[in-house]
């Protein structure tokens, strides 16, 4: 089967404004097996802070210096903006909204 390359648009979207290009981590799928039984209008609560992975940032970012690419960073998920460009959906924050980051 050929791909089509030119179908196919690549992303790259340079932050701004202290804004942090992040990935926030995967949600399991609502389909997984469970062995308790739940009403149907359910919803498990969400974690208010989450591990996310640093993607790209901009240069006045106050701790620039202590950021670099896949990095993980804890931020506080409700302040996450989601933005759509070319039909890709991006995920970009405000420095004041990273609680940490995530060293070894």
């Amino acid at each position: 089967m050929e791909r089509n390359i030119a179908m196919e648009m690549v992303v790259y979207c340079k932050p701004v404004n202290r804004y942090i290009h992040i990935e926030l981590p995967t949600a399991r799928g609502e389909n997984d097996e469970s062995t308790i039984l739940l009403p149907s209008d359910f919803k498990p609560t969400e974690e208010r802070y989450v591990v996310a992975k640093v993607n790209a940032w901009a240069d006045d970012v106050r701790f620039a210096d202590s950021l670099s690419a896949d990095i993980e960073v804890v931020i506080d998920k409700s302040m996450a903006e989601e933005i759509m460009i070319h039909n890709r959906q991006l995920t970009m924050i405000q420095d004041n909204y990273i609680i940490a980051i995530v060293t070894d």
